[in-house]
């Protein structure tokens, strides 16, 4: 199936591992000029140097911490014409709410929450100007299915589904799709570290974060590829008629007992 994808732009945040890199791959493959960003210039450009061993169009590369305005403005600045803009970046962490400090909590939001906002902010502006583009809002099934042991990232991402929700829904009338999707546990190095952290409260034994795993849909994570090629397929012209929802990628997870 032809995605339509060749010489159209794609800016990925947060794509130097995980479901970002892996996304990467995936618009790569169907003959998208991508463009990855991070904060560590030598993830990155391991990131690079994968993609190139599997065959893969060389992405540009944009270093920046999105945590900061500054830095999403630069990014915006340097490149402002994109079609397509995959806002991924983020690590919110474990813990309840008498774990995390204030301080932790608005630096976690200050890249998940607003680095989202205000690139949605800045890309949204352009894309209407220019009657076209996509946007994609990686979040994650916490925001459906809050719990007191990731209270922070639940939150987090609940306010992301009510941000897609309400600019998709408007952003129609200039042409511009926005949607998200929502992983369950995805097999990522931040994944592995969540799961040690409530394997070391519920247990004492961080050792022993693998020992749910078989309770999971299909006796397993999600894989990072399985998100990607979602996001690829929904934010193609192939599924035009698509803005203002967010879509639950959890194995029926959310309604099992």
């Amino acid at each position: 199936m032809d995605l339509d994808f060749v010489g159209r732009t794609v800016l990925i945040t947060g794509a130097s591992k995980g479901i970002g890199l892996a996304c990467a791959e995936s618009f790569l493959r169907e003959g998208a000029e991508v463009i990855i960003t991070g904060r560590d210039e030598g993830r990155l450009m391991q990131a690079v140097a994968s993609l190139k061993a599997a065959g893969l169009a060389e992405p540009a590369v944009f270093v920046g911490d999105l945590a900061k305005a500054e830095d999403r403005e630069r990014l915006f600045k340097t490149h402002p014409d994109v079609d397509v803009l995959v806002n991924n970046a983020g690590a919110i962490p474990g813990g309840n709410l008498l774990d995390i400090t204030l301080e932790r909590w608005t630096e976690a939001w200050q890249l998940k929450v607003f680095g989202y906002v205000h690139l949605t902010q800045l890309y949204l502006g352009a894309m209407r100007e220019n009657c076209d583009g996509v946007i994609v809002n990686i979040i994650g099934m916490a925001g459906r299915a809050p719990r007191w042991d990731y209270v922070c990232g639940a939150a987090g991402n609940a306010a992301l589904i009510a941000l897609t929700n309400a600019v998709g829904a408007e952003s129609v009338d200039w042409n511009v799709r926005v949607f998200g999707i929502n992983p369950s546990p995805t097999r990522t190095d931040r994944i592995e570290t969540l799961l040690r952290k409530k394997a070391e409260d519920r247990y004492g034994d961080p050792e022993r974060w693998q020992e749910d795993l078989s309770a999971l849909p299909f006796g397993r994570l999600a894989e990072p590829s399985e998100v990607a090629d979602l996001a690829v397929m929904l934010a193609s012209p192939r599924a035009s008629y698509l803005s203002g929802t967010v879509i639950d990628v959890d194995g029926g997870q959310l309604h099992r007992d």
